[in-house]
């Protein structure tokens, strides 16, 4: 069933569908950007708005202290080396008539958290920021941005950890051939905006369809196919606090899914300037030769295998004994109390369980799953693969660095694919929670209390069923479309009736 209205402008169109908003963008890199921001205006301006008072209500400090940070770590960067994408930008914050260095900022706010803690490395080369703001910056405590508290910088705490992902193929699929499923669990406040459903057909490069956030150039949760027989996706590395001024992961990744014609080529792009920023364990699916790809991107160190049989699971915790114990601190690998250690016993578990059965249900099975492996029985909570940080009272984790009791986060959406899927460009996504499980904000608030000032920033995800996109550039057949362009013809019949008459005056 489609829901509200479909627009259409120049270089594309939107309409929405079960909690998700599908858009279509072509052309040259402004163009499409243009057209990218006039779609999404309205939800764009709101992203700003929610990230401006989330990043005071978290740091304390006003919006243009991060945007001088991000002018130094991402602006400057993405203009100079990828004008591609900044021209992309550009339209984006044309078209929905914002502040283009905001717009940076919201596209890189992910980065920012692992550049925050080495700020005191380049201040040097910000005096105005250094000038400004040097004496706050220097008197601070080593705190760093808390999942529950916050403060500004941190040397040893680490990045937060978020997603369930799993990538399959051979013995462990129903028919050989590749099957994957992701799903984004964050703060409510921050993973609530990404309902959006990309597919641009770029000038050059590849055809993409992709999950992702309004005034986004690349996923971030990362969910993709693409028209060169790709399937990617991701789950972030825990507590990896390794950073260097390079590229930006926005662009490293939007170069992997428009350019890159094989598996060398992730890597190789993925590498190129490297900055340890959203440091990831990438799974990458080859459907043209049935081989995946497991990437685990640290900054100094990065493990790469592939398969052509098997499976790779993701659960925010790196494998690679390097990255795990010199690049990352408190990382929950074996911990069943946290996600990280519960979600890798319990998706081998479900790996094993589903050994030649795994298919594109049993996929939207298992990101759905709520098996508590700490507590051993079914229990919707942090530590399941579907996870509800808000359900959760957190009993048996006291470390002050962890999410709280009740805390608003958890999984958001689920999505699914497969090699057949991923031939037609389409893939399956279910929009709110992997497992269905509604969200309202006013139970919630009602609930915990603690939470109140969240409210004006929350948003309902009301439970959805499972959704199939496939790429297109037709706008549904739909009577609300039929209506608009029914309006549309009436206003312009009253446009030239009005001219004709001007006229004969």
């Amino acid at each position: 069933m489609y829901i509200h209205t479909n627009m259409k402008v120049k270089n594309g169109f939107k309409y929405k569908k079960n909690g998700w908003t599908y858009i279509y963008i072509k052309g040259e890199p402004y163009e499409r950007g243009l057209a990218h921001g006039t779609l999404l205006k309205e939800e764009i301006k709101k992203c700003l708005t929610t990230m401006e008072w989330n990043l005071y209500d978290s740091h304390g400090l006003k919006m243009d202290f991060f945007k001088e940070i991000s002018n130094f770590f991402f602006k400057k960067t993405i203009e100079e080396n990828f004008p591609e994408f900044f021209k992309e930008l550009r339209g984006i914050a044309k078209g929905a008539k914002v502040d283009l260095e905001e717009l940076i900022l919201w596209n890189n706010i992910a980065s920012l958290d692992y550049a925050l803690p080495k700020l005191s490395l380049y201040l040097d080369e910000m005096p105005h920021l250094k000038e400004k703001y040097g004496h706050l910056l220097e008197t601070l405590p080593s705190g760093g941005q808390m999942e529950g508290g916050s403060t500004l910088l941190n040397k040893t705490k680490g990045s937060k950890d978020k997603c369930s992902a799993f990538m399959a193929l051979g013995d462990y699929t129903s028919d050989g051939k590749i099957c994957c499923a992701h799903n984004s669990f964050d703060n409510f406040i921050d993973g609530q905006s990404f309902n959006i459903v990309f597919y641009i057909k770029p000038n050059k490069g590849h055809r993409m369809l992709f999950q992702g956030a309004p005034g986004y150039i690349s996923s971030q949760t990362d969910f993709f196919i693409n028209s060169k027989g790709f399937i990617g996706t991701e789950t972030t590395m825990g507590g990896f606090n390794a950073y260097k001024h390079g590229d930006p992961i926005i662009c490293r990744i939007r170069n992997c899914m428009q350019y890159a014609n094989t598996l060398d080529d992730y890597v190789a792009f993925l590498k190129k300037e490297n900055s340890g920023d959203y440091a990831n364990s990438w799974l990458i699916g080859d459907t043209k030769h049935n081989e995946i790809m497991r990437i685990e991107l640290g900054l100094e160190y990065v493990n790469v295998e592939r398969k052509k049989n098997g499976y790779f699971i993701g659960f925010n915790a790196p494998y690679d004994a390097r990255i795990r114990n010199l690049e990352c601190v408190n990382s929950g690998f074996d911990d069943i109390r946290r996600h990280q250690g519960a979600r890798k016993v319990r998706l081998e578990e479900l790996m094993d369980k589903n050994k030649g059965k795994i298919n594109i249900q049993i996929a939207q099975s298992i990101i759905a799953d709520h098996y508590d492996v700490y507590l051993k029985k079914i229990n919707l909570c942090s530590r399941t693969v579907c996870s509800h940080y808000e359900l959760d009272d957190r009993a048996f984790m006291s470390q002050g660095d962890r999410p709280l009791p009740y805390q608003p986060r958890g999984a958001v959406d689920g999505c699914v694919a497969d090699t057949e899927s991923c031939k037609k460009m389409a893939f399956y996504g279910r929009w709110g929670s992997s497992c269905g499980t509604p969200f309202v904000v006013k139970d919630f608030i009602e609930k915990n209390m603690q939470w109140k000032r969240y409210a004006p920033y929350l948003v309902d995800r009301p439970s959805q069923p499972w959704t199939y996109f496939i790429a297109t550039d037709k706008t549904p057949n739909t009577k609300t479309t039929k209506r608009i362009k029914r309006k549309t013809k009436i206003k312009k019949n009253k446009t030239k009736r009005r001219k004709s008459v001007r006229s004969k005056k």
